[in-house]
């Protein structure tokens, strides 16, 4: 498995700068992201010059980009936002290709009007999962033209909230371009050692055949997020599982300070190493 951070977890507005500090950290790829490169997270246009600069970075630096961010709110409840939002992750898969990457990476959305990442009760409701659907196969028929793969990543918060969500939607929609980002520590709160380890078996088996990428993020007691290896997930059985389901792709880790950054690179390859 090669290792990767979020790019945006440096500072840096041109990405020269902000993938010498991943390689500098211990990473050999990353996922990326447009503001990394002074743009909006999800710009309006890409320019021929702001492509060229992240392709010159990552073969000047040597770090690959595992993938580009193109998460917005799938099933915003205004329709205006969501196509406004599918326009933007039509800009990012048209030029993804020439970025050096071949996915990009997805929310699945909630309710909430505000904010993408914040659970919403209606987000268990069929007209939600309509929408969804409806979303996905747009921008799914979008990334086929492409040849670009759609990174989802099942997420409490969001209305595809756990792996059987996920896969219902990859059986419902049957399209090509739909991949799996497994993150551990978005698949629970707070569970004890057996339950997570039995939670996170399930995951990896029943989505094996779609996981394109995995995140590294961990869960400290009492459900809060931490820095990987300062909590509670058990990696050595998640990458374990990962590896005998016969993933080697990209373990990309987020949610850090940048000067934690070597030290998860050194903690992740260890695990990595005893495999």
């Amino acid at each position: 498995m090669r290792l990767g951070i979020f790019a945006k977890t440096f500072a840096g507005s041109d990405p020269a700068t902000v993938l010498a500090a991943s390689k500098a950290a211990g990473f050999a790829c990353v996922q990326y992201n447009m503001a990394c490169s002074g743009l909006a997270a999800m710009p309006d246009s890409l320019s021929a010059g702001d492509v060229a600069a992240v392709t010159a970075a990552s073969a000047a630096t040597g770090v690959a980009i595992a993938a580009v961010s193109g998460t917005y709110n799938m099933i915003h409840p205004d329709p205006k936002v969501r196509a406004k939002g599918l326009a933007r992750l039509e800009i990012l898969l048209t030029h993804a290709r020439a970025m050096g990457t071949g996915m990009v990476t997805l929310c699945t959305g909630t309710r909430d009007a505000e904010d993408q990442w914040r659970h919403h009760p209606d987000n268990a409701s069929p007209e939600a999962w309509r929408d969804l659907l409806d979303e996905m196969a747009k921008a799914c028929a979008l990334a086929e033209a492409h040849g670009i793969k759609l990174g989802i990543e099942p997420e409490l918060a969001n209305v595809v909230d756990a792996a059987p969500r996920a896969r219902l939607l990859i059986d419902t929609l049957q399209s090509s371009a739909l991949a799996i980002v497994l993150d551990p520590a978005n698949l629970f709160e707070v569970a004890t050692l057996q339950e997570q380890r039995d939670l996170l078996a399930r995951s990896v088996d029943l989505l094996a055949d779609r996981i394109a990428m995995a995140h590294a993020k961990d869960r400290d007691g009492a459900g809060g997020f931490a820095t990987a290896g300062k909590g509670v997930v058990d990696f050595p059985h998640f990458l374990g599982r990962l590896k005998a389901a016969g993933f080697d792709g990209d373990l990309v880790t987020h949610g850090l300070a940048a000067d934690e950054a070597a030290g998860v690179a050194r903690y992740l390859s260890g695990v990595l190493g005893d495999l």
